[in-house]
């Protein structure tokens, strides 16, 4: 059986589980008591030991289950939650994800030897040996395990005169005649798989002789969440217990023998018996699970769905938009008043625009997805740094496109460790400062219009301004007088050119000049901006704004020598007009006097090298566009107006060409370059 085909489904699911998990422990490690805690990573080691096991990985099979005996003597009370166990399960969960990212890079779980980890785990279990010990000899050990009860269970499968004399019969030889009901997970998506499963692993231990419901309806997935069997096999009621539940997705094992013979002659429908075991699950579980499941088979509400198949329905809508664009300019240019025509356009306008809504929610994900990966981080980080710092995080549920998500998490990485190493200060120095021992980092993330701004906030020592200035003097980067001239905000934002580090000691963690350079570039090549706002003494907060999508996008679309251009309408404050004789020069910049401030000014033509570009003198028009607090007028020939347009990329080859972003198809199939305004500034 080739199980390659399931490798996708194993990666996507193991990789929910591990983000999961770690969650989980990050909170264990706060609240040690709580039995919840426990029961859910028992369950995820548990449900990972399963699909390995399935898929023939065997490093994780054997790690995950050493895991879930550690779990299982926890929940039982012989063993204690401490620092060292949670410590050791963090080193798991490494090794676990290691091996996850093994299998996407290779298809194969890799060589890590994890021999020392499940020796450390075996210890956690040795070091407690000696309590089990004495409460086993407490124990009367001829009487069953204290999870087998003798608690009736309502079986289903129809006992008639054959089944009767077949369960007889083997009463004669040294066999076990088991009735086990099977319960499935509510979140099975494939039941008729499962079932599946647990059918050839019990055929491999003995004989199924009755199912209810009956095999066929079983494959074909026509019954509920549980299928009750009648079972031969030699083993006992706790080893067929534990075979059954290391298949995964399965959320309950009832098993009853049948200990007594039955009377052929009784038309009995339902089996009954005098003498019964049955084992249900752990005691730290609901005790309504050994009641009869009676629950309606919940159809799945999600669907996974290859990424590029989304991409592909990204690009058809692309290119119905390009087509309904060239409708209205086809419309424009005959001048035609037909009323129809100009319904049927605003008709076909409104069903691409709500298509395009559509497409873009199916894209969207959660940041949470990105944030996940930082409390266990920065739980490493304080550990080495000797700080106590706490991790706050808000708006895990903002969406943003995949494209963005998938980029975002390297400058969020770069921006909480400079907090963590620069921000926040040594205890003994908070003490002095009074603030609180331990010092916090505020991850936020929220909408905003079209965008979406990310926070990382700290309370730390913030940014001295001065000594940046001094730095950047002493390192031959700005000249005094420079220096001098430079105002807070400027000064800061010389934190993000490459190779500036204002830490005298290179570290593990910082010192070499990389991390807000790449920040910055980064954030900039998904067409956002980031900020620093900070206050000596009180801390720091770096502000990321990202569009919602990289894919479709509104615009202004403008003309320099009847060549169009598209700039972004986010980036776009106003549109004003000026008189040349108002332009002013400071220190070689065109500015003017506009609403009682400084506006700098740019001659997109002179930028751009157009050919024959000629400045033009009298009344012009101003774009006025923003970064962040920053703000400046492009002056252009023409406004053709606001369209709605599809980024291209310009390939390869065009690839990092100053001020262009990348191009758009127009609706007469000309092309029309996108102005990057972030670096007109």
């Amino acid at each position: 059986m080739d199980m390659n085909q399931y490798l996708e489904i194993f990666i996507d699911e193991s990789k929910e589980h591990l983000q999961e998990m770690n969650q989980i422990l990050l909170e264990l490690e706060n609240q040690p008591d709580n039995l919840e805690l426990l029961d859910a990573i028992f369950r995820i080691a548990h449900t990972i030991k399963g699909m390995a096991g399935t898929m023939g990985y065997t490093r994780i099979t054997n790690l995950t289950h050493k895991m879930e005996s550690v779990m299982h003597e926890i929940r039982s009370g012989d063993v204690d939650v401490k620092e060292e166990i949670v410590d050791i399960l963090f080193e798991c969960f490494d090794a676990l994800e290691e091996y996850v990212e093994n299998l996407i890079r290779t298809g194969e779980e890799g060589s890590l030897d994890t021999d020392n980890l499940i020796k450390k785990l075996a210890s956690v279990l040795e070091g407690d040996s000696i309590a089990s010990d004495k409460k086993d000899i407490s124990e009367n050990k001829s009487s069953t395990d204290e999870k087998f009860t003798n608690t009736q269970h309502e079986f289903t499968i129809k006992m008639d005169d054959m089944l009767k004399t077949v369960v007889n019969k083997a009463m004669m030889s040294d066999v076990n005649i088991f009735l086990i009901d099977v319960i499935l997970d509510e979140k099975c998506m494939l039941k008729a798989a499962r079932s599946f499963i647990v059918f050839n692993k019990l055929e491999d231990l003995g004989e199924i002789i009755a199912s209810d419901p009956e095999a066929e309806l079983i494959e074909d997935e026509k019954f509920d969440l549980n299928f009750q069997l009648l079972y031969l096999t030699k083993l006992d009621a706790k080893t067929l217990y534990n075979e059954i539940m290391n298949v995964s997705e399965i959320n309950e094992v009832i098993i009853e023998a049948i200990v007594e013979k039955y009377d052929v002659e009784d038309d009995g429908d339902q089996v009954e018996t005098t003498k019964t075991e049955s084992e249900n699950q752990s005691k730290t579980e609901s005790p309504k699970t050994t009641k009869k499941v009676l629950r309606k088979n919940q159809a799945s509400k999600t669907v996974r769905v290859d990424i590029g198949r989304l991409d592909n329905l990204m690009n058809l809508v692309s290119e119905l938009i390009i087509i309904k664009t060239r409708l209205e300019d086809e419309g424009f240019q005959k001048k035609q008043n037909s009323s129809e025509m100009h319904e049927t356009i605003e008709y076909l306008e409104r069903i691409t625009t709500s298509l395009h809504d559509a497409v873009m929610k199916v894209r969207m994900v959660p940041v949470e997805r990105t944030f996940n990966r930082f409390p266990r981080m920065v739980r490493d980080l304080s550990k080495e740094l000797g700080k106590g710092i706490n991790l706050i995080m808000s708006g895990e549920d903002t969406e943003v496109d995949r494209t963005v998500i998938d980029e975002i998490g390297d400058p969020l990485i770069h921006l909480i460790r400079n907090s963590l190493d620069h921000g926040i200060e040594s205890t003994q120095d908070r003490v002095k400062k009074d603030k609180p021992e331990d010092g916090s980092v505020n991850l936020r993330a929220y909408p905003d219009g079209n965008t979406v701004v990310i926070e990382v906030e700290d309370d730390g020592k913030g940014i001295d301004s001065e000594r940046i200035k001094e730095i950047a003097v002493g390192n031959g980067i700005l000249s005094r007088e420079e220096a001098d001239n430079l105002s807070k905000k400027e000064a800061i934002n010389l934190l993000f050119r490459a190779g500036f580090s204002t830490v005298d000691v290179v570290t593990d963690l910082s010192g070499r000049g990389v991390g807000l350079d790449v920040v910055k570039s980064k954030i900039e090549s998904l067409n956002g901006t980031v900020e620093v706002d900070s206050t000596v003494g009180q801390g720091s907060k770096f502000t990321i704004r990202l569009p919602l999508t990289l894919a479709i996008i509104q615009a202004l679309m403008i003309e320099l020598n009847e060549e169009k251009y598209a700039i972004p309408l986010n980036n776009i404050k106003e549109i004003s007009t000026i008189n040349s004789e108002n332009i002013s020069l400071i220190h070689d910049q065109e500015v003017v006097l506009y609403r009682k401030k400084t506006l700098p000014l740019i001659r997109l033509g002179d930028v751009l090298k157009v050919e024959d570009y000629e400045n033009k003198t009298g009344e012009m028009l101003v774009v006025i566009i923003k970064k962040g607090e920053q703000e400046a007028g492009v002056i252009v020939d023409k406004l053709v107006g606001q369209q709605e347009i599809v980024i291209k990329s310009l390939g390869k080859f065009l690839k990092g060409i100053n001020v262009i972003a990348g191009a758009t198809i127009l609706g007469n199939g000309g092309v029309a370059l996108i102005i990057d305004s972030n670096q007109l500034f």
